[in-house]
């Protein structure tokens, strides 16, 4: 099953899929070993190789302040079980996802001389939809 997922800085919205069991999807990557092969074009593919998988689906920008906005991305469990063993934990896919992401873009701004120590990254609100779904802003 093929779900969307969304993270922001800070985040905005995520529909929350079934997830499988961390110790089994865990157990199934370590089996996996890791190649240097040309990456997988589809969530799907990659999936099914038990390979992790990202990709930003859109990006939404504040028309009134282009500063703001927020990235919609989408993974496997194999990318969960990635994160988690460098070290990245949270109580939801979606903020473990988030913590990367902040990450990833502070570094990108570290690497272009830019001071991030000091910049806010805002605050995640979670609405729980019912249904196995989430609202996050």
């Amino acid at each position: 099953m093929v779900t969307r997922k969304t993270t922001e800085t800070p985040v905005k919205k995520t529909t929350k899929r079934a997830s499988t069991a961390d110790k089994k999807v865990a157990e199934t990557y370590k089996e996996k070993p890791v190649r240097k092969t040309k990456a997988p074009s589809s969530k799907a593919e990659a999936t099914r190789k038990k390979i992790p998988w990202v990709s930003v689906l859109e990006t939404h920008v504040n028309p009134d302040n282009p500063s703001n906005g927020f990235f919609e991305l989408d993974w496997n469990e194999y990318f969960i079980v990635q994160l988690k063993s460098h070290g990245y934990d949270g109580p939801t896919e979606e903020s473990i996802v988030d913590t990367w992401f902040q990450n990833l873009c502070r570094n990108i701004g570290n690497e272009a001389g830019l001071d991030m120590e000091r910049r806010g990254s805002g605050y995640i609100n979670v609405n729980n939809l019912g249904n196995g779904k989430s609202e996050i802003s």
